[in-house]
């Protein structure tokens, strides 16, 4: 049983295809900072964030220091490495772009990649790039439709504007917290 002075460590993976804004969201939630220059992210780049989540049996918060895994989006090196850089995440944010229609499917073979490793863990898919409204490659509907598949939740995200990226970071963490002390 947690207290509420513990600390709850997770390991959190996001995984998706390259630049669909992986690294953008975590600079997002960690610096609050945009930069869309475009740099690839070679193997994993790990990055550690403090927060607090309500602990759910007694209304009060408990602190997470959360580790965020940010994986290359290249297929043959996750095949290669994926006992590694998976082990021990504890809960998985699934990012497609919206204006890139491929990359929603794509995330199929990312999370069986990751569950081979782990096992059933919390997912919460990201839509991002949303402020590119006018260019959307797959509909809502469509979103919902797989998200389902996994019993998973969906938010739509921007990197560049910050619109529920914070939000997202803030649900896996629940939904980790939520699992780990039922």
């Amino acid at each position: 049983m947690f207290e509420s002075s513990d600390t709850m460590k997770m390991k959190i993976c996001l995984v998706g295809e390259g630049a669909v804004g992986k690294t953008s969201l975590i600079r997002r939630y960690v610096l609050d900072d945009f930069d869309d220059r475009y740099i690839s992210t070679l193997g994993a780049k790990i990055t550690k964030k403090e927060l607090r989540v309500d602990y759910p049996d007694n209304g009060t918060e408990i602190q997470v220091d959360m580790t965020i895994w940010d994986i290359m989006g290249e297929k043959g090196f996750r095949e290669l490495l994926k006992e590694a850089y998976f082990h021990g995440a504890q809960g998985i944010l699934a990012v497609c772009d919206v204006t890139r229609k491929d990359t929603l499917p794509g995330l199929e073979s990312w999370i069986a990649a990751i569950e081979t490793v782990t096992g059933k863990i919390p997912i919460e898919f990201l839509a991002n790039k949303v402020d590119l409204r006018d260019q959307l490659a797959f509909t809502e509907s469509e979103l919902r439709e797989m998200c389902a598949e996994y019993r998973s939740p969906y938010l739509f995200t921007s990197a560049k504007t910050g619109d529920n990226v914070e939000k997202a970071f803030i649900e896996i963490a629940d939904a980790i917290t939520k699992r780990k002390v039922a």
